[in-house]
């Protein structure tokens, strides 16, 4: 009965899946092909060669969206889209798609719930697949934005150093501040450098080098990189040497490096203690001890 009911659980969750990525796959083409058809200023109609999931399932998946917004908090879809941008996703969907989501997640789960909890035979076992289903369906879209964003976070961290060695060693071979972003842009790749590329476009377009870089800044939220475009912020306001102040910068991402490394390792023994606690030593007690064990009771049966 639990491996039918496993079996079961695991086809719906498939099955889920691939309607979810069907659904987003879907409303992401079609705000490009939408964004494209601006973009050139086409007149023709083009929506007889795009697929069902962008001419069905896309626009009820964004009119549920623009209706569910009509329900949330003030300050709700503010706080979507900066999380959207924080994950990187901004450019794949917008706050009525995410909004949207969380709904089709949740009425999926509560389907899943009436559809799985009537077959199992154990209250016990209703009661916790019921829940299970309802707390993945309420708390997994926004546990998965936020898994999203904090991945994002920690590749950043990871490439900033190397990324400042390159600006420095690419203004002082005689490159600019910009000349060296592009340099960046072209031989990095990874989130960073696709935001340090939408600096360089901002920049292009006529937005000052100070508030592209808070741009970025708001954009990423990594501590970091903060500091260091306040820096570059302060060095280019007082007319100190850039070449100079990536350096120090560069010396610094070393040194915070080192010593979130440092860290993660002085915390691992205590980490351990509780896997090694509640199993590894119940495993050793019961191969040392059990012979004991059992030799003891049948010499006193």
């Amino acid at each position: 009965m639990i491996g039918g009911l496993m079996f079961v659980v695991l086809a719906v969750s498939v099955t889920v899946g691939a309607l979810t990525v069907y659904i987003g796959n879907g409303v992401l083409k079609a705000n490009r092909s939408s964004g494209n058809r601006l973009a050139s200023l086409q007149t023709r109609d083009d929506r007889l060669d795009e697929d069902f999931s962008q001419r069905a399932v896309a626009p009820v998946v964004q009119g549920i969206g623009r209706f569910a917004l009509r329900f949330t908090p003030t300050g709700w879809v503010n706080k979507a889209q900066h999380k959207l941008v924080l994950a990187g996703w901004a450019e794949r969907m917008d706050g009525n798609t995410w909004a949207a989501i969380r709904i089709i997640a949740i009425v999926v789960s509560v389907v899943l719930a009436f559809i799985l909890v009537p077959i199992i035979e154990s209250p016990l076992m209703k009661l916790v697949v019921g829940g299970l289903l309802i707390l993945i369906g309420v708390f997994g879209p926004e546990a998965s934005l936020n898994r999203a964003i904090d991945e994002r976070r920690k590749q950043m961290e990871r490439q900033l150093p190397d990324i400042i060695d390159l600006l420095v060693i690419s203004v002082e071979a005689g490159l600019g501040f910009e000349a060296a972003m592009g340099r960046v842009v072209q031989n990095v790749p990874g989130e960073l450098s696709r935001e340090f590329q939408r600096t360089l476009q901002e920049t292009r377009v006529g937005v000052s080098r100070h508030e592209a870089l808070r741009n970025m800044a708001e954009r990423t939220d990594v501590d970091d990189l903060n500091s260091f475009i306040l820096a570059l912020i302060q060095a280019d306001q007082f007319g100190v040497s850039i070449a100079r102040m990536l350096r120090v910068q560069a010396d610094e991402m070393r040194v915070r490096r080192r010593q979130r490394i440092q860290e993660k390792a002085f915390a691992a023994p205590v980490k351990m203690i509780f896997p090694m606690l509640f199993c590894i030593f119940p495993s050793i007690f019961i191969v040392i001890l059990g012979p004991a064990v059992i030799n003891i009771q049948g010499a006193l049966l």
